[in-house]
């Protein structure tokens, strides 16, 4: 058996997005997901392409029927698992007419999964989690592959946190932006896509590549380090999630020909570890923090560092000569003249200038030096530090071609704030470069004592 190729996978994807703007993250998921052998909850309004990313996903998988019914608080069990089989009644037993209902599916979408009454929920709760359905006096297995369920809000019924419990992959689902809006309106209409839909042979590929991915110490460290989390913010993760979302991540790595986990595999975790849907951005904010390491530094300590030399030099360029308050009365008075005078040619202006020039402070060779050197010493240390998030933003580009689960947007966010925090050094290194310049045009003369000055007072 070979593991279908990332070529074929994207290609996958790509037919089931095609015209679902802003469904990206939706679509991996419920896809891998499945692969994966596990649930997919989608939360969200109405109309808000739920059901058709359910009837795509069917088409990804050879020879899977697809089942699909929308359950209300009437909805009977005749309506999702057959009618009774009035043969098998005449032979006194209680059994069920299954084909073509949900016990011989194998993609099911359940919409307003959590209406259901009791009856059905007992009955669904086997069929999810072991994939048998109690049918008569026997327990039969079912070829199902995954259920995507679909609500508009997550239960608050105790009562129901059993089932809520047995969908792993829990993805928010709302409305298009504005920046989609044009689009949305100038869609035209669904087209099958032309990927080659995965086999049987296809997924139990992916399932023996998954169960050989090892568990990478960076992984395992940062599985520790989010349930940490996780106690801190109040959101418990059951035993069995834990290892199942172990199970996902195993997956993704696997048709990503990846023979062990790493640590960027945690991105998958805000839509297993969330209890509602405003959790995900804050675990995915964690992730964002503490794995990819992907925000947008300011450089605060460099900035005021950089701050204070620019001072220095106004300080110094505007520093009177050591008349005293004689020569500082002639340069006050030179610049109210040369501001506000007119004169033929102007004339005045020019001798203003002059005068100001004359009146300026030297310095010496030595100071200058010094000056220059100690901006030097600022720029190697901001260069150091504007290479070290090049390297890091070039080794994270890295690692995220090969990726074939992570969604495009997500990839740009992480890459994206090392673009920033670089143009932020860039600018501090241009406003280190002016100053450099500066301190070295500080007017000259050799005759002064070879005094190096203190060292600027840098920010703590």
């Amino acid at each position: 058996m070979s593991l279908p190729t990332a070529e074929r996978l994207r290609a996958l994807i790509a037919a089931l997005e095609a015209g679902l703007l802003e469904r990206e993250a939706a679509v991996r998921l419920a896809l891998l997901a499945a692969l994966a052998g596990e649930h997919v909850l989608l939360i969200g309004p109405p109309g808000t392409a739920k059901s058709e990313l359910a009837r795509r996903l069917h088409r990804a998988f050879e020879g899977a029927p697809y089942f699909e019914r929308l359950l209300t608080r009437f909805s009977t069990p005749e309506e999702l698992f057959g009618p009774l089989s009035l043969k098998a009644l005449e032979a006194d037993r209680y059994e069920r007419q299954t084909a073509g209902f949900l016990p011989t599916a194998g993609i099911a979408f359940l919409d307003e999964v959590f209406k259901a009454n009791s009856a059905i929920l007992n009955a669904l709760l086997t069929l999810l989690n072991e994939r048998e359905f109690d049918n008569g006096s026997g327990r039969e297995r079912t070829p199902l592959i995954s259920v995507v369920g679909a609500s508009n809000e997550v239960p608050a019924d105790e009562a129901l946190v059993a089932f809520f419990d047995r969908f792993l992959v829990r993805v928010p689902v709302a409305p298009v932006g504005d920046e989609s809006f044009g689009a949305l309106l100038a869609l035209a209409p669904p087209t099958a896509g032309a990927a080659v839909p995965l086999s049987p042979a296809d997924r139990d590929a992916v399932a023996a590549a998954a169960a050989r991915v090892e568990i990478g110490a960076d992984a395992l460290a940062a599985l520790h380090a989010l349930r940490a989390w996780l106690r801190t913010q109040s959101l418990a993760v059951s035993d069995r999630r834990w290892r199942q979302c172990v199970g996902l991540l195993r997956t993704a790595a696997a048709t990503e020909g990846r023979p062990a986990l790493d640590a960027l595999d945690l991105w998958l975790a805000p839509y297993v570890a969330a209890a509602e849907p405003a959790d995900v951005p804050r675990i995915a904010a964690w992730v964002d923090a503490e794995i990819a390491r992907a925000l947008p530094q300011e450089a605060p300590w460099l900035a005021r560092a950089v701050q204070a030399f620019d001072k220095q030099l106004e300080v110094e360029r505007s520093a009177p000569t050591e008349e005293g308050d004689d020569g500082a009365g002639k340069l006050a008075l030179a610049r109210a003249i040369g501001m506000t005078e007119e004169g033929e040619d102007g004339m005045l202006r020019v001798v203003s200038a002059r005068l100001e020039d004359r009146l300026r402070r030297r310095w010496s060779t030595v100071h200058i030096a010094a000056r220059v050197a100690q901006v030097d010493e600022l720029v190697a240390h901001a260069a150091a530090q504007r290479t070290a998030v090049s390297a890091e933003a070039d080794a994270l580009a890295a690692r995220l071609r090969s990726r074939v689960w992570l969604p495009p947007a997500l990839a740009a966010r992480w890459l994206g704030a090392h673009a920033q925090t670089l143009a932020v050094l860039d600018g501090l290194l241009a406003t280190l470069a002016r100053t450099r310049e500066g301190f070295a045009a500080l007017p000259v003369d050799d005759t002064l004592p070879a005094v190096e000055p203190a060292p600027v007072a840098l920010p703590a």
